[in-house]
C-alpha cells in the first residue's frame, strides 16, 4: 500500500504566504527523502491557505525530489479550464520524470466559482463537462470536443504531452454515491475523504465503487482506491494530541461557523482519536496500527494523511513527516505484505 501526505499549506492569520510556501517545499523534499510514496497539495483561494496554484508548488518540489509521486489534492476542476490543467500537469510530469498525478474534485469550498466567473447553479454540470474534456485531452492526441459551458475544440493537440503513457487522474469524493459510481463507471481511481464520524460507515462507498467497476466490465484487480484522512504522528501519543489539537480545532470550528456546524472541543477531539474515530493520531506504533486496521476493512491501495491543519509549527510537522516515513510506513508495509 502507498502511504503519503497531503496539505493545503495553511497560514496563520497575518502569517506570510511566501514563508509557508518555502516551508512546503522543504516538507515535500523531506517526504521524498524518508521514502513516502505520494505528496498532495490542495487548491484554495482564501487568506488562510497559501496554495492557489498546486502545479506550481508541486513543480518546485519536483525539482528537489527523485522518487515521490506528486499530486493535486484537489484540483477544483469545475472552476478551472481543463486545457490549462492538462498543460500544467503534463509540464509537471516532464519536470518530475513521470511522477505527476491529478486528483480532480468539485471542491468543498466555493470561493473559486465567483473568482473565475462561474455560476454555482452549474456546480454539477461544470464538473461533469470539464472532466469529460480533461479525459479526452489525456486519451487522444488530436481532440475535437463540444459542450454547453465551454467553447468547443476542433482538431487541436495540447502540448506538452505527459511522460507517463496513461497519465493518472483520480476522482476525489466526499461521500456522494453518484460521485462514487461516476468514478467507477469512467474507470478512474477514487480517493475518499473522511473528515468526520466513524470511518466504518464509509466502507459501503468502497463496496459500491467495486460493484460499479465490475458492472462496467472492468477487471477487479485494476481497482485503485485511496483513503484521505486527518492525522498526526509524534514521538508519543500525548505529544501528537497536544501538537495537533489547537491548530486542528481552530480550523474545524472556524469552518464550522461558516457552515453552521456545532462547535467542538477537547472531548470531541479525544473521541475522534479513539479506535472508532476519524483521526489517525499517536506515536508511530499507534498510527501504524490504525492504518493497518483501516486496511482490513477498506482494502485500499493508498492512504494519504493531512497533518498540517491550521498553523502547524514547521519543525513539528517535519518531525511528523520523518516519523511517518521512517517508522510508520515500514511497519505498515511489512504487515500488509
Amino acid at each position: 500500500m502507498e502511504i503519503g501526505i497531503y496539505t493545503f499549506a495553511d497560514v496563520a492569520p497575518g502569517g506570510s504566504h511566501g514563508a509557508r510556501l518555502r516551508d512546503l517545499i522543504e516538507e515535500i523534499e523531506l517526504a521524498d527523502r524518508v521514502g513516502l510514496d505520494i505528496f498532495g497539495v490542495g487548491e484554495h483561494h482564501r487568506p488562510d491557505y497559501s496554495v492557489s496554484a498546486p502545479a506550481v508548488a508541486l513543480a518546485a518540489g519536483a525539482a528537489r525530489t527523485k522518487k515521490i509521486r506528486l499530486t493535486s489534492a484537489v484540483t477544483v476542476l469545475s472552476s478551472d479550464d481543463p486545457v490549462r490543467v492538462f498543460q500544467q500537469f503534463a509540464t509537471l510530469d516532464g519536470i518530475s520524470s513521470g511522477r505527476a498525478e491529478i486528483m480532480a474534485g468539485r471542491g468543498s469550498f466555493i470561493e473559486s466559482f465567483p473568482l473565475f466567473g462561474y455560476d454555482l447553479n452549474d456546480y454539477d454540470d461544470l464538473f461533469a463537462e470539464k472532466l469529460d474534456l480533461l479525459l479526452k485531452l489525456r486519451d487522444e492526441e488530436k481532440v475535437s470536443w463540444s459542450g454547453t459551458l465551454r467553447p468547443a475544440l476542433a482538431g487541436v493537440t495540447v502540448y506538452p504531452r505527459p511522460e507517463q503513457k496513461k497519465f493518472p487522474i483520480w476522482i476525489a469524493v466526499g461521500g456522494t454515491p453518484n460521485s462514487v459510481v461516476r468514478a467507477a463507471t469512467l474507470g478512474l481511481p477514487m480517493a475518499l475523504a473522511i473528515i468526520g464520524g466513524d470511518p466504518m460507515r464509509f466502507a459501503p462507498y468502497f463496496e459500491l465503487y467495486r460493484q460499479a467497476w465490475e458492472k462496467a466490465g472492468r477487471a477487479s484487480e485494476e481497482v485503485r482506491l485511496s483513503l484521505n484522512m486527518h492525522g498526526f504522528v509524534a514521538d508519543t501519543t500525548e505529544a501528537a494530541k497536544d501538537i495537533f489539537y489547537e491548530p486542528h480545532n481552530g480550523v474545524m470550528n472556524r469552518i464550522g461557523r461558516e457552515r453552521g456546524w456545532p462547535p467542538s472541543g477537547r472531548a470531541q477531539f479525544e473521541a475522534a482519536c479513539g479506535p472508532d474515530g476519524h483521526l489517525i493520531i499517536g506515536d508511530p506504533d499507534r498510527v501504524a496500527d490504525k492504518i493497518i486496521a483501516l486496511h482490513r476493512v477498506f482494502k485500499q491501495d493508498r492512504i494519504m494523511i493531512q497533518m498540517a491543519i491550521g498553523a502547524m509549527p514547521h519543525a513539528q510537522l517535519m518531525r511528523a513527516i520523518e516519523l511517518l516515513g521512517t517508522k510508520v510506513a515500514p511497519r505498515v508495509k511489512e504487515a500488509l505484505r
